[in-house]
């Protein structure tokens, strides 16, 4: 891969040394626990979706709109609509290398927060879906903000417990629309509706001014700023020089969710309703998901700092890959064993792919880098879930599905072999700024 421009003094060679913190530090939590109100913002919609379609929806006909009270295509397009536009976060997450990591992360939650507390309010299903369509790049954007801002204000040694403290932050967000709706019931004998679900969105944006005394605008940035101006690549552009390493990341990250995202979506369903598993025993998989999935950040965060950024990432992508086949190809044992592998897997990519991609790219476009990784995901996901489902159409088979989707994922891992080693290396060695 090409390195770093050269051209002209590094910037980084007539800035002090910047003031760094450990993965525990206040700015850190409060960027932590930003990222737990996003998880909850973007997730709740999923786990509500029964509840919303019963709520629009008019029950007549056949089928699933009989069943859930609105079609599976009109379901279907809704969700794709609020996947898409998290590629809307690409533009704002750029913004924070212009304007600032802090206000950028603080105006992109609050709104997005706002919009998804006034989303309770909805008249019907596709105002519903516009609000939620308009708070998800922002709350996409204020997560992949959140992410350069542990990198940033953390030495090597912490970088990776940082951003895995961040993974774990926005697991447990994404997690709270399902345990509160299971604990509401049981503790007050009333069920949990979307609209009382989304309004609880006030919560946390009420809380914003309490995390912004907490929050800091990275040394890295400030002093950047202070010595360089602001940015002065357009909006959503990297140096010429780094393009075809921004390229290969989004490619791998697209890889990754195109995966992840039709193993994780369906085999719940697969489970039940082709390996007639219980709901009993569904619940205590989801049970068991929680502390190995904290085991796998545990361990990607340990494997990342002593085998290295690159090796952790084309290791887990691997795993993942396999993981996903055997999910959907063999025995009740093998399906929750595969999923649960895939699971501890993508969670040790987390923090080193997350430490990876933060560090190859200097301060001046870091952001933006984070933005275009974001966008690939989403994008990764949604062929992911539309290639699954037409394959295990084509085949009435779920097993070449899995297959079609997980094979060519794990053909791609060796590719991280080929972006830079940063195992050890602060940011102004790994990714100098320059001029």
């Amino acid at each position: 891969m090409p390195a770093l421009p050269q051209k002209g003094a590094t910037v980084a060679a007539t800035v002090a040394r910047p003031r760094l913190h450990g993965w525990r530090h206040p700015a850190i939590l409060a960027a932590g626990a930003l990222s737990v109100a996003s998880g909850f913002a973007q997730f709740g919609v999923f786990t509500a979706l029964g509840d919303v379609a019963t709520a629009f929806g008019e029950g007549s006909g056949g089928g699933v709109a009989a069943e859930l009270g609105l079609s599976a295509t009109t379901l279907g397009l809704g969700l794709g609509v609020i996947r898409l536009a998290a590629l809307g976060g690409l533009p704002l997450s750029a913004l924070a290398d212009r304007r600032g990591r802090k206000s950028v992360l603080l105006g992109c939650s609050a709104i997005g927060l706002g919009l998804t507390a006034l989303a309770a309010l909805s008249p019907g299903y596709w105002v519903f879906i516009a609000l939620f369509a308009l708070g998800r790049p922002l709350l996409s954007a204020s997560n992949a903000v959140a992410g350069v801002i542990a990198a940033e204000e953390t030495r090597v040694a912490d970088r990776a417990a940082a951003i895995a403290l961040l993974t774990a932050a926005y697991g447990l967000g994404a997690g709270l629309p399902a345990a509160l709706r299971a604990a509401v019931p049981a503790l007050t004998g009333e069920p949990l509706g979307f609209r009382s679900l989304f309004a609880m969105s006030i919560v946390p944006l009420l809380c914003l001014p309490l995390a912004a005394r907490f929050l800091e605008e990275p040394d890295r940035f400030t002093r950047l700023r202070a010595v360089a101006g602001g940015s002065r690549l357009g909006l959503g552009v990297v140096h010429r020089q780094l393009r075809a390493r921004l390229g290969l990341l989004c490619l791998l990250a697209f890889a990754a969710t195109f995966v992840t995202g039709p193993v994780n979506g369906y085999v719940f369903a697969y489970a039940e309703n082709v390996l007639g598993v219980s709901p009993t025993v569904t619940f205590f998989i989801v049970l068991a998901a929680a502390p190995l999935g904290l085991l796998g950040l545990l361990a990607g965060r340990w494997t990342a700092d002593v085998w290295g950024r690159r090796t952790t990432c084309v290791a887990m992508h691997v795993v993942v890959g396999v993981a996903g086949i055997a999910a959907y190809t063999g025995s009740l044992p093998l399906a929750i064993g595969g999923y649960l592998a895939g699971l501890v897997a993508g969670s040790a990519y987390a923090p080193a792919i997350g430490a990876l991609s933060a560090e190859i790219f200097p301060t001046e476009e870091r952001a933006t880098a984070a933005g275009w990784l974001t966008a690939a995901g989403a994008l990764g996901a949604v062929a992911g879930l539309t290639a699954f489902g037409i394959a295990a159409d084509a085949f009435a088979s779920f097993a070449p599905a899995a297959v079609l989707v997980s094979l060519p994922v794990a053909l791609t891992a060796p590719a991280y072999l080929r972006l830079p080693e940063t195992r050890g290396l602060e940011l102004e060695e790994s990714a100098p700024d320059v001029r």
